[in-house]
């Protein structure tokens, strides 16, 4: 008889599910992060192309630097978040939690904040040479003094990153929140700019906790996959119920927010014909597709428990990622025109 040769069955974990080679999984994470840098560069020009309206100067590298600043503000929000649901999970492995990012995050927000105050320090204009630069004119102006404001949180951030007490690390990424609400809506905007303000700080607040404590969420199951699988699903399951809550304040906020830009009358037109609603829209899809994955992910963890909600969880986060350079881009085109 010939001797039958044995194929080697697929590596997995204790679970059984196949482990994912570490180069595939950087290929996504390469992918994902061209796609962050994409967005914020092409999409203003995209976006405004045929709508006849003028784009201000430096609208890319305000774009792309915003991002940045909000990928910053949601890791440190999300870590801060996710490791107190992790506190409060029965059987949670004490002390086993993923390697905090909010040690690196602050400074991606320092370089983003630094730029963007060059930006507002040459006129709101892109600056070519150091020369260029009015830092003291930053102190004798509104946009000036919450730049300022924003790149001192980022630094205060990188002290506090390390700090035991939460409620510490907490204050410089509220400085930014407060900062970028007052900056989207200055008051000679309308008579109601500090609503809008309000309403800013609530939508940027419990947008950088869903997207920043998912990424932490999941980045917390992949340790305790294997040694603690009962404790994920049920943070998992913890997270799952605090971001239907954070996902109604973000629409909610969202769709006043739209209305005092947009009026009723005037929204399904503006979505079409203006840059801010092309951009606004793709938004808006990208946020349904992220409900979608996140209604599949809570149905497969009740039903197949932790191995059959990872992959919707992932693809979740991943799509928020996407929606985050979105509304990047967003806040550097040029706000519709309000017709009555």
């Amino acid at each position: 008889m010939r001797p039958t040769t044995e194929v080697p069955a697929p590596a997995g974990d204790d679970t059984g599910s196949p482990v994912r080679r570490p180069a595939t999984r950087a290929v996504a994470v390469l992918v994902l992060v061209a796609a962050a840098a994409v967005i914020p560069l092409l999409g203003p020009s995209a976006a405004l192309d045929g709508t006849g309206e003028a784009a201000a100067p430096g609208v890319t590298e305000v774009a792309f630097l915003r991002a940045l600043l909000f990928a910053a503000l949601c890791v440190q929000l999300g870590e801060l978040f996710a490791a107190r649901l992790a506190r409060r999970v029965p059987g949670a492995p004490p002390g086993d939690g993923p390697r905090g990012w909010s040690a690196y995050a602050p400074w991606a927000g320092f370089l983003a904040t630094l730029g963007l105050a060059s930006i507002v320090a040459n006129g709101n204009l892109v600056p070519h040479a150091l020369s260029d630069l009015d830092i003291a004119g930053l102190y004798g102006t509104r946009d000036g003094t919450l730049a300022l404001l924003e790149v001192n949180a980022f630094v205060v951030a990188t002290l506090c990153a390390r700090s035991r007490r939460p409620a510490t690390a907490l204050v410089p990424p509220a400085a930014v929140v407060l900062a970028e609400a007052l900056r989207a809506h200055p008051p000679a905007e309308e008579h109601t700019a500090y609503l809008g303000s309000a309403l800013t700080v609530v939508h940027l607040t419990c947008a950088a906790l869903w997207v920043g404590g998912l990424l932490h969420v999941l980045r917390t199951l992949r340790r305790w996959r294997t040694t603690a699988p009962e404790a994920g699903a049920a943070l998992l399951g913890l997270y799952a119920r605090v971001a239907a809550v954070l996902l109604a304040a973000i629409t909610a906020t969202g769709v006043c927010s739209t209305l005092r830009r947009m009026p009723v009358g005037t929204v399904l037109d503006q979505l079409v014909t203006t840059a801010y609603g092309r951009t606004l829209l793709a938004k808006v899809l990208l946020v349904a597709v992220v409900s979608v994955f996140a209604l599949a992910a809570r149905r497969r963890l009740r039903h197949g428990g932790l191995e059959a909600a990872y992959a919707p969880a992932r693809a979740e986060v991943a799509v928020l990622g996407v929606t985050v350079a979105v509304s990047a881009v967003l806040t550097a085109l040029p706000l519709p025109i309000r017709w009555s």
